[in-house]
């Protein structure tokens, strides 16, 4: 738990690793009883997701990638597995966000990428760290 301090008000911050949605962890904010909370902290927003079109792109080009038809659902909560996608599959979806990005994903990273989401979490992640 971490907490924040400014002039006379303590704010309290929770992260809550067990509750994800769509590949984001909830937060919880505490006053600690007060109700003055700053109107900078009352308006506060978290968010660690991807971008919409970096999902869509990555959403497009599993869907190429395995041959998926188009009434076939697919979205950033979508699992490789569940759509079908062995591990040379999943190779190629890799390999094909690379060339589509303009990115190079390490082995260890590339790993670690379970579904649609993971996979456009990472790729924002490796393009903000070659921006920098």
């Amino acid at each position: 738990m971490a907490a924040f301090t400014g002039s006379s008000t303590l704010l309290s911050c929770q992260c809550l690793a067990p509750t994800r949605v769509s590949g984001l962890k909830m937060v919880s904010f505490s006053n600690m009883g007060r109700t003055n909370l700053p109107l900078s902290f009352r308006r506060l927003q978290i968010s660690c997701a991807a971008k919409p079109e970096t999902v869509d792109k990555v959403c497009n080009i599993v869907r190429k990638q395995l041959a998926l038809k188009e009434d076939m659902s697919v979205s950033g909560e979508s699992k490789f597995a569940a759509l079908g996608a062995d591990s040379l599959d999943t190779v190629e979806i890799v390999m094909g966000l690379e060339e589509e990005f303009g990115i190079t994903v390490e082995e260890e990273s590339a790993q670690n990428i379970a579904t649609v989401q993971d996979a456009a979490d990472l790729i924002e992640k490796i393009l903000e760290k070659d921006n920098a």
